[in-house]
């Protein structure tokens, strides 16, 4: 499908389709954490776990309805929108190897399935410092190879700030820890 395409034509498309999926749990906790005030354990098991929050979250994140779009996309010759919903299926293969106790329910609304990895890409017991640096690596390769791609200015800087972010997350809490851990040893 993305073959008969050239991708630098729906930057956006794809930028917004591989963030759209998280960006309700981004809104969230930005929300909870600097207008609500609400503590780390309370956002993250409370908060996140609301039932309205987990059916917008569920619906982002479902493989069918991106299929589906793509589908109803492709017929109607809607290729951004078509661009746009692959980006998210993408997305959503990425989730399902890395989600353990946060598993999303990537086959709604034909089911409430979660696929629980025993991996996770945050949490130690997981494997989660492992997948993590695994991640991070996978983002920074693959942004080197799309960033010539993407000749407008809104599309480069989208990449650049998903890179600061990620890198700025991972030092945070494995990085700086490690190096802690180390010069205390």
């Amino acid at each position: 499908m993305f073959s008969q395409v050239s991708l630098s034509q729906y930057p956006g498309a794809i930028v917004v389709g591989a963030i759209a999926p998280d960006l309700p749990i981004f809104v969230f906790y930005f929300y909870s954490k600097w207008v609500l005030r609400r503590s780390e354990r309370e956002i993250w098991t409370e908060g996140y776990w609301h039932p309205r929050l987990q059916n917008i979250v569920a619906i982002l994140h479902s493989i069918p309805l991106a299929i589906l779009g793509a589908i109803a996309c492709h017929v109607f010759n809607f290729m951004e929108g078509k661009i746009f919903c692959l980006s998210i299926l993408l997305h959503c293969f990425g989730d399902l190897p890395v989600h353990h106790d946060d598993a999303h329910r990537h086959f709604f609304p034909f089911s409430s399935y979660r696929f629980i990895s025993p991996f996770s890409y945050w949490d130690p017991n997981h494997y989660g410092r492992w997948v993590a640096s695994v991640e991070l690596a996978i983002v920074l390769l693959a942004s080197v190879q799309i960033l010539p791609i993407f000749t407008h200015a809104i599309a480069r800087g989208a990449i650049v700030a998903i890179n600061s972010f990620y890198a700025f997350f991972y030092s945070r809490y494995y990085l700086i820890p490690l190096l802690r851990k180390l010069g205390s040893s």
